[in-house]
């Protein structure tokens, strides 16, 4: 069963969000049943009208957008990750009205005709974006870009990346940092995949660029723009990390409830014992309050965005991302101590869902950056 419920947060919801809800659960219950492979993910989105929740426009309803990484993540963390994905590929472009061929590479994204990723991080720039280290220089009426970037999720499906290069000889503002459309196909661009511990059909890779040559309108917005489009990129999705983690956490709970329920030990039922049921209701509290914290920060998210604000409160995003990843890693291993020795087989749903939580507390912002986030916010207001 998929639990999409938008009633127990009416504060935070309106009778459209109830609708997507409901399509949702049906979504997610056939995605369940049977997952499409890789390649055939983002088709698939398409098709069901989902990719239009994270290619949408400037000002997205992150609402809806959490709503469906809850649902995906509930029914197969593998799709949420590439759904993520795509819309993380499209949001330079979204933000960016003057790129050539924009609508039509929207539209294309939208609806499941080309597959996008997302390339910002390097060996030595993770957290810290600013230092990162490929540069893209003009030759001619083209750029030439050189560099590494790894943990690039989509690397062996996409279409496209957008990509974040340093251009020199620096600007004499000191905005280097700017943003280009990079196909899979570019001359000098090699796509490397790296398997994650635990296995998984998840598309990671490495992008190595020597020399890769794009055409001079590659270029989106302008020179030194980089950061502001990256970091607005993230300002949209990472509370709907959060989503995704509490979907994750939702589907082990509920497992977790169905196997106690039918387990036999000493003569009754696991569910029966009292440890069992205190298990339970941790996990279930920690649920909630992540649920709470995730839709607070999108429900503000929303707000100020239609009131013309530039962005939610910094705070109520960093602890949504952070709380809702810590507990689902909790949520989850409690799960797992719950099914016992089955708990560890590597096809268990559990253990899978163990494996597939994991990265969220680290990509998008680590749970130390969350912290850093909170603590600085909160000295600054001399809170």
């Amino acid at each position: 069963m998929i639990t999409l419920s938008t009633t127990d947060l009416p504060m935070f919801f309106s009778a459209s969000h109830a609708e997507l809800a409901t399509t949702l659960a049906h979504s997610a219950a056939e995605l369940r049943r049977q997952a499409p492979h890789r390649e055939a993910v983002i088709p698939w989105l398409g098709g069901l009208g989902l990719l239009d929740h994270a290619v949408s426009g400037a000002h997205p309803d992150v609402r809806s957008l959490c709503l469906v990484r809850e649902a995906l993540g509930q029914a197969s963390p593998f799709v949420d990750a590439i759904f993520a994905v795509q819309g993380l590929g499209a949001q330079a472009l979204v933000r960016t009205p003057q790129f050539p061929h924009r609508n039509e590479l929207l539209a294309e994204a939208r609806q499941g005709r080309i597959t996008l990723g997302f390339a910002l991080t390097e060996p030595e720039a993770g957290s810290d974006v600013a230092s990162l280290r490929t540069t893209a220089r003009r030759d001619g009426d083209s750029w030439l870009l050189d560099g590494e970037k790894i943990f690039i999720s989509n690397v062996g499906i996409a279409d496209y990346f957008t990509v974040f290069a340093r251009v020199e000889p620096a600007p004499s503002n000191g905005k280097a940092i700017s943003a280009f459309w990079v196909p899979k196909d570019a001359p000098g661009l090699e796509l490397l995949p790296i398997a994650l511990s635990g296995g998984g059909d998840h598309p990671l890779g490495a992008l190595r660029m020597k020399a890769c040559r794009l055409s001079q309108g590659a270029l989106i917005g302008e020179i030194g723009g980089g950061m502001r489009l990256a970091l607005g990129t993230l300002d949209v999705f990472r509370t709907s990390v959060g989503a995704a983690a509490v979907g994750m956490a939702r589907r082990a709970l509920d497992e977790s409830i169905a196997h106690v329920r039918k387990r036999v030990q000493f003569g009754k039922p696991l569910a029966e014992f009292q440890l069992t049921q205190a298990a339970l209701a941790d996990m279930a509290t920690e649920l909630d309050a992540a649920r709470l914290l995730v839709y607070r920060a999108a429900w503000e998210k929303d707000q100020k965005d239609q009131a013309g604000g530039s962005q939610a409160s910094k705070t109520s995003v960093a602890m949504a991302k952070m709380f809702a990843t810590e507990a689902a890693s909790r949520i989850i291993d409690r799960a797992v101590q719950l099914f016992g020795g089955s708990g560890v087989v590597a096809s268990s749903v559990v253990a899978e869902l163990l494996r597939d939580v994991r990265p969220l507390r680290i990509y998008e912002g680590t749970t130390e950056i969350q912290k850093l986030i909170i603590g600085g916010e909160l000295v600054s207001q001399g809170g």
